[in-house]
């Protein structure tokens, strides 16, 4: 870019981008399948506000549940609830979501620019972002993917102009976005400890007065033991999210669902949520499934792990064929959570080989998948490629290392698109970078 001004460069890039979400929603409207299986609660908890400003995620109309007071962020009820003082119309909702897609692909190749991006490889950056639908599919449902990613690519940003100019009011906006992010998805809020380390450290390495740089490293620190004593003043609970104490038992269920079968992961969450439920407070409920959870960590640690990171390495490269089916009507989320699994990996998991056949005659989407997979693949080697050119600054390839890395790892057998769509775009634009910097060795040579 020049200056402040769009170049001819600019408008075809963001032209294409416009009309392929255009598309997508046209799309969207034609489907109508812009919910998934934890929009009502946002829209619920965004109701409440607009209404009673009661921030709870449950029916207002049934017995006040604690569990949902704090199971949704507030951040994404509040952008619902700003839509609905004018018109309860979640098409309006996605329309707006669209519009902030599009931004944040622009967004990601305006930081890209400031790293050394050539605008002439727009064509690569576009085939990457295009390759992956989950970017269109997620901007067209009612869930807070889009605007987190908004919250990670600034935070992205602002570290990129840290490192560059050394100022700290980068340091103070990149704490204000992170701020902004744990309160709309829970996934970062473990992150303010890292965030901490990684101003403090830059703070050391760019020789800056880290009394000034402490204050303001704490900050997201501080946003969350305050947002959790107003939990406890709610609940009788210092706590951040109810989803923790949730996930701490629900992790497992993918493990001993892979390792005993369907059948048998089902009666084990049944028998948990039993044993939880019947705990008549809120407070012991949370903490005996924090302490189970960790009890079947320690039974089954090795095995765990194991199952945990490699699933956290098939973040990088999930096509997304549930999601591609959930958008499209194929697939319904009655028959996503069906306790006989009917996915690629359950059919060939239970099958082997000779059921692959009869999988592809039922699933027409797996051409696209794997279209989608082999894509993966190639931004993969594309991230590596980035990650190991060390003409790039080591701080940056860490920086993004890590940020990939933290978000692979938070959603472990739980992974799916939605939660690597948050960093994404940082994937692709790495990725980006590195296919650049091979195809402009070849031409100097």
């Amino acid at each position: 870019m020049t200056g402040s001004k769009f170049n001819r460069q600019d408008k075809v890039f963001i032209g294409i981008v416009v009309l392929v979400h255009a598309i997508f929603f046209l799309l969207a409207c034609g489907f109508k399948r812009i919910y998934m299986g934890d929009s009502f609660e946002y829209i619920y908890e965004a109701v409440n506000i607009r209404k009673y400003f009661f921030f709870y995620s449950g029916n207002p109309a049934m017995p006040i549940v604690p569990e949902y007071m704090t199971q949704r962020q507030p951040g994404y009820p509040l952008f619902l609830a700003g839509v609905y003082l004018f018109a309860i119309n979640n098409w309006i909702v996605i329309a707006l979501q669209n519009l902030l897609s599009v931004f944040n692909i622009f967004h990601a190749r305006k930081t890209l620019l400031k790293i050394g991006y050539n605008a002439k490889y727009d064509w690569l950056l576009l085939l990457l972002v295009l390759a992956y639908p989950a970017q269109f599919i997620n901007a067209n449902t009612i869930a807070p993917d889009i605007i987190l990613q908004t919250f990670t690519l600034l935070y992205f940003g602002c570290f990129v102009s840290l490192l560059q100019t050394k100022q700290l009011k980068y340091s103070i906006w990149m704490s204000l976005a992170l701020i902004a992010g744990l309160f709309v998805k829970p996934v970062l809020y473990p992150f303010v400890l890292a965030h901490v380390v990684i101003l403090i450290g830059m703070g050391i390495y760019q020789k800056v007065l880290l009394q000034r740089v402490v204050v303001v490293a704490i900050m997201p620190l501080c946003a969350v033991l305050c947002y959790n004593y107003g939990n406890y003043m709610r609940t009788g609970k210092f706590h951040f999210t109810s989803n923790q104490s949730f996930n701490a038992i629900y992790y497992y269920y993918s493990f001993f669902s892979h390792k005993q079968g369907a059948d048998s992961a089902g009666r084990f969450l049944s028998k948990e949520r039993k044993s939880i439920a019947a705990i008549p407070e809120y407070k012991d409920r949370y903490e005996y499934a924090n302490e189970r959870g960790m009890d079947l960590l320690k039974q089954n640690f090795f095995p765990y792990m194991a199952f945990h990171l490699k699933n956290s390495a098939r973040m990088f490269i999930e096509p997304g064929k549930a999601e591609i089916d959930l958008f499209t009507g194929k697939l319904t989320y009655g028959r996503l959570y069906n306790k006989e699994q009917t996915g690629f990996a359950a059919t060939l998991h239970r099958n082997g080989i000779m059921g692959v056949s009869e999988y592809a005659r039922k699933n027409p989407s797996l051409f696209l998948a794997l279209l989608v997979f082999v894509f993966n693949c190639i931004r993969l080697i594309g991230l590596v490629l980035f990650l190991i050119k060390r003409d790039r600054h080591w701080t940056l390839r860490l920086f993004t290392l890590m940020l990939l890395v933290y978000f692979a790892v938070a959603a472990g057998p739980i992974a799916n698109t939605r939660y690597f769509l948050p960093v994404s775009l940082v994937a692709i634009g790495a990725a980006a970078l590195g296919y650049m910097d091979i195809l402009q060795k070849r031409k100097t040579t």
